[in-house]
């Protein structure tokens, strides 16, 4: 059985990852970890609001017993500097792993990137987010790296962002299509979670898994 830390659950991603968790039988309890509720009730549903995500020593103590984290926190580089970036995207994740780690040695990390992450890229994003997954690896080897490339939110999902709203209403009615033309390179924000859960209870040797993995892991997961 497993028992599970999530941040992030209310975006995007982490709304489906929480739905997997919740509806996962063989994960018993989940710790959201975030700056505002989710509003949701479950029995296994556990919630701490914290603010500061660079500083985990007021909660460390709750941190401990779990089996694995699913860290979906991160932001969009649009609009913003490197530094800003780099606060969200490389030191608050790498914070939380320490922390989580810390608790629990023996956890299983889960770190959402994406597609075309690449330390040695020309592309701010990827090339932080790339320095982000080698600082993670260099952890330990309970430490793994996700990389989807196109994610179908959790129907009925709150979305943040015009854009996201916008985006949305065109891939949503589109993929079906999608998956029958790039099934390599679209999943669903509860087929990631389903993922996660799967790589905390076997812990593949492979910790870099792009898209195609991670959908044949959430497929060996599926209730």
């Amino acid at each position: 059985m497993t028992r599970v830390i999530v941040f992030g659950a209310t975006g995007l991603l982490g709304q489906g990852v929480l739905e997997a968790c919740l509806q996962a039988p063989d994960v018993t309890e989940v710790l959201v970890v975030a700056r505002s509720t989710t509003g949701r009730e479950h029995p296994k549903l556990r919630e701490i609001e914290h603010r500061d995500f660079t500083d985990y020593s007021a909660v460390a103590d709750r941190l401990v017993g779990y089996d694995g984290c699913f860290f979906c926190l991160g932001t969009t580089s649009a609009g913003k500097q490197e530094a800003q970036y780099r606060i969200a995207n490389r030191d608050i994740p790498i914070a939380a792993a320490r922390a989580v780690l810390a608790a629990n040695p023996e956890a299983a990390f889960c770190y959402v990137s994406g597609a075309g992450t690449d330390a040695g890229s020309r592309l701010m994003w990827a090339r932080v987010k790339g320095e982000t997954e080698n600082a993670l690896l260099a952890l330990g080897t309970g430490t793994y790296m996700f990389r989807p490339a196109i994610i179908l939110p959790l129907p009925g999902a709150r979305l943040r962002s015009r854009l996201n709203t916008a985006l949305y209403a065109v891939i949503v009615p589109a993929a079906p299509l999608l998956r029958r033309m790039i099934p390599d390179r679209i999943t669903s924000a509860v087929e990631v979670g389903r993922a996660m859960i799967r790589t905390a209870e076997i812990r593949p040797p492979d910790r870099v898994l792009e898209n195609a993995r991670i959908v044949a892991l959430s497929a060996s997961s599926a209730p």
